[in-house]
């Protein structure tokens, strides 16, 4: 089970490899908001994801052997390229199990960092785990799960480190800390985080509609499934149900889910680039989405949003500042 421990170890491991993101405002975003909305900009993260945090954790926390043989993930894009990138720079070679229709960036960009991608027909029914254990097998690699793995989470934790830091330092402390959430290894590595360094601040995930399996296992107090697994422009959030290691830290530190529509997520896109001037890919934005256009259902006079990746599609974003710029 991940700890506080484990999130401290993997920030001493990342020290000097990752950013230190920052918390961006804007007094335009505030007034929509109705409240004072920070930013935390993780799209400026290596590989443009969060997800560098958990790669380089899981990886930097290999045995010399293990690291020569390599690694295999599953992903559909953010994952893989913070693995990809963490085995790189550690020459470790690495296999990355994608979905077919993930966006064409995303597969592009793992294979320039130097990963073997091997494709899986996701909307077809394959299944990436059982890609991803024959590979591991066949090839002696050591798995890195996307979210439901100790190292990986306490790498998504030190997000949660840098949050409290600059929370206290912009006087914040009392929050809700909105989170986009696909198997909960972020959401679960920054409440861990909080309830350590910062426990007035609480973390509230963030689904898109039709994919809010978090949300729905929150309330119903168990896991819960998504019907489909393809879907939906937030692609880098879209999972079949919360981890089994997640799930109870998320049921234990977490308040309510908060459901957003990709139209919602479009919008916050466009005023990130215009107000904030960011790139933020659609389930990126997702948490943004919801600071923004679902007040009513966040407590408190701050907001906190975790902008998680900035991966999109140029023809994507074009349609998103087109429509809402």
């Amino acid at each position: 089970m991940t700890s506080i421990a484990m999130i401290k170890a993997a920030a001493e491991r990342l020290k000097g490899h990752a950013r230190t993101t920052p918390l961006l405002s804007s007094p335009f975003l505030d007034e929509i908001a109705g409240r004072r909305l920070l930013v935390k900009a993780e799209c400026l993260q290596h590989t443009g994801s969060f997800k560098f945090r958990g790669g380089w954790s899981a990886v930097s926390a290999l045995g010399e052997e293990e690291r020569k043989r390599g690694v295999i993930a599953y992903s559909s894009g953010n994952h893989a390229q913070g693995v990809a990138a963490a085995a790189k720079a550690h020459g470790t070679p690495a296999v990355i199990v994608m979905p077919a229709d993930a966006p064409q960036l995303k597969i592009r960009n793992t294979r320039d960092l130097g990963a073997e991608v091997v494709l899986y027909d996701r909307a077809g029914g394959e299944s990436r785990e059982a890609a991803g254990a024959k590979y591991a097998e066949e090839r002696g690699l050591t798995l890195i799960k996307p979210y439901d793995e100790p190292l990986v989470i306490a790498g998504q934790g030190t997000c949660g480190l840098e949050i409290a830091e600059q929370a206290a330092t912009a006087g914040i402390a009392k929050a809700d800390v909105l989170v986009n959430c696909g198997g909960g290894g972020l959401s679960s590595g920054i409440a861990l985080a909080l309830e350590a360094r910062a426990p007035g601040l609480r973390v509230r995930p963030v689904e898109p509609e039709g994919f809010d399996d978090v949300t729905r296992s929150l309330a119903a107090g168990e896991i819960r499934q998504n019907p489909g697994l393809s879907g939906s422009i937030c692609d880098a959030i879209l999972t079949p149900q919360p981890g089994e290691i997640t799930f109870p830290i998320l049921s234990r530190l977490c308040g309510p889910g908060i459901v957003i529509t990709e139209e919602e997520a479009m919008q916050a896109m466009a005023l990130a680039f215009l107000r904030l001037k960011i790139v933020l890919e659609p389930g990126g934005a997702a948490s943004l989405a919801a600071a923004l256009f679902h007040a009513d259902q966040i407590d408190g006079e701050a907001v906190i949003a975790v902008a998680t990746g900035g991966n999109v599609d140029a023809e994507l974003f074009r349609e998103a500042l087109s429509r809402y710029a």
